[in-house]
């Protein structure tokens, strides 16, 4: 038996239980979970709201943000051995639909995911299928690579559009947020604005390369336009917080040919002025997870080549906690006084 955080029963809570160790198939990879990070997405599941409860069947391990160590691989597995660092892409694709097929998996419409629709990560061991398995080089560490699978999230939008001598509007400075906002001054932004109502997470966006962090509380996005000498509106916008209002706000202070990738759910269906779409002529496209695995290999070439990427990316982790004290990390993280929270299973 080993321990795991799981969902035993529909309905809100978690429970840390000892479940049976999972098994390795021939075309799978075990792992051994040192350190797993928490996601919005386990929140709600911990909360279970409508969408939890079209998602999981209990009982179910969640968790997907990890890092851990290869302790078993497959009789079929040829390019993975025990020992090796990982983490792993946590969209589980069919690899036969039409999108599959032409190299688009991140857009399998059968897609599952694991700690959502599957057993998880937040235990002492995961099983998954070697094609989902990334390996680490040696200079990532436990805590940075139990942030890849959001990171990728982050280069993903960030990269949707060429950044450089442009300027970025980052609205949500989530740990996401905070992450695009480094991604984009790596990658030659002019301005990095980011926007959100916390001014701890608006601190952690500041230190990791944003030039104007704004209180949208108290403070107009045109307010920071002024402030920077801008003349023509932002070139590239990174929703990043699902409020329809970051989105209309964003919207208004487009430039006329905008591009604006957007990333944060909306808890519900909300409006947006499509005349003003229309007419400024805005790209706008929507990002879900990682391309696999274009986005792993740009994540991992770009913090290779910069150290101080390395140090803004992991500026982003702010507490840390011993597997035992999960529910401290659930009320931490659900606090938003915060950035990163991550569970320490080692």
């Amino acid at each position: 038996m080993v321990r795991a955080l799981a969902k035993m029963a529909a309905g809100p809570g978690l429970e840390l239980v000892d479940r049976p160790e999972p098994s390795c198939g021939p075309w799978q990879v075990k792992i051994r979970v040192l350190r797993a990070g928490l996601c919005g997405t386990d929140l709600h599941l911990q909360q279970w709201d409508e969408w939890a409860a079209s998602q999981v069947h209990a009982p179910q391990t969640i968790g997907h943000e990890f890092f851990g160590e290869i302790v078993e691989v497959g009789a079929e597995v040829k390019e993975l051995k025990p020992g090796d660092s990982c983490s792993a892409e946590g969209h589980i694709v069919c690899g036969y639909c039409r999108n599959c097929r032409a190299g688009r998996r991140h857009q399998c419409i059968h897609t599952v995911g694991l700690g959502v629709n599957t057993d998880g990560a937040f235990a002492d061991y995961v099983v998954v299928p070697v094609e989902n398995v990334w390996k680490h080089p040696d200079w990532v560490d436990p805590d940075l690579g139990a942030i890849f699978d959001p990171l990728g999230n982050a280069t993903h939008t960030t990269l949707q559009w060429p950044l450089v001598g442009e300027d970025v509007l980052i609205t949500g400075a989530g740990p996401i947020g905070v992450m695009a906002a480094a991604i984009a001054r790596h990658a030659g932004a002019r301005h990095v604005v980011v926007t959100d109502l916390a001014d701890v997470r608006l601190e952690l966006a500041r230190r990791a390369g944003a030039d104007l962090v704004v209180n949208v509380g108290t403070t107009r996005i045109a307010d920071a336009q002024r402030e920077l000498g801008m003349r023509e509106g932002f070139d590239v916008g990174l929703e990043m917080s699902g409020a329809p209002q970051a989105v209309a706000e964003m919207i208004d202070n487009m430039n006329h040919g905008g591009k604006v990738a957007m990333l944060g759910l909306p808890k519900s269906p909300y409006p947006i002025d499509w005349g003003k779409v229309i007419t400024h002529m805005l790209t706008i496209k929507g990002i879900y997870g990682r391309e696999m695995f274009e986005t792993w290999y740009l994540m991992t070439s770009m913090l290779s080549s910069s150290p101080s990427l390395i140090e803004a990316v992991r500026s982003v982790i702010t507490h840390r906690f011993a597997a035992e004290d999960w529910q401290l990390a659930f009320d931490v993280a659900r606090s938003g006084h915060c950035g990163k929270v991550i569970l320490d299973w080692s």
